[in-house]
């Protein structure tokens, strides 16, 4: 007799099936899986928030606490942003040169053209 043993890791489905064998279709498991949030995390050493990775979490509740589990496990943060991917939005990097080009010329942006005292010599 042969005994075939199949894992299931967290999230899993296993093909038609989830972990509980209940059939489930695959359209019903797009809508009922969780979303997905952003997770930063400002440090001990740091005054700002960095991208720690995502994860999947039913609301903002259950995702800072995963975010607490997973990414602050050594106590290196202080402070943790979750934010639902969906509400991000960033630019594209091939418009780069046409968002950022108006910057180039305000010259008053950039202080090279100005006299600094020798009093103030750590500038």
């Amino acid at each position: 007799m042969k005994t075939y043993i199949q894992k299931y890791y967290y999230g899993d489905f296993g093909g038609e099936e989830n972990a509980g064998g209940i059939e489930v279709k695959k359209s019903e498991v797009a809508e009922t899986a969780w979303p997905l949030w952003e997770i930063f995390i400002r440090s001990k050493q740091g005054l700002d928030h960095k991208h720690a990775g995502s994860l999947h979490a039913a609301d903002a509740a259950m995702a800072m606490e995963n975010a607490r589990d997973v990414y602050t496990r050594r106590q290196e943060g202080v402070s943790i942003w979750v934010v639902e991917s969906k509400y991000l939005h960033a630019s594209n990097p091939d418009d780069a040169a046409s968002m950022y080009e108006p910057a180039a010329d305000k010259i008053y942006r950039h202080p090279t053209f100005y006299d600094i005292p020798d009093e103030v010599g750590h500038m």
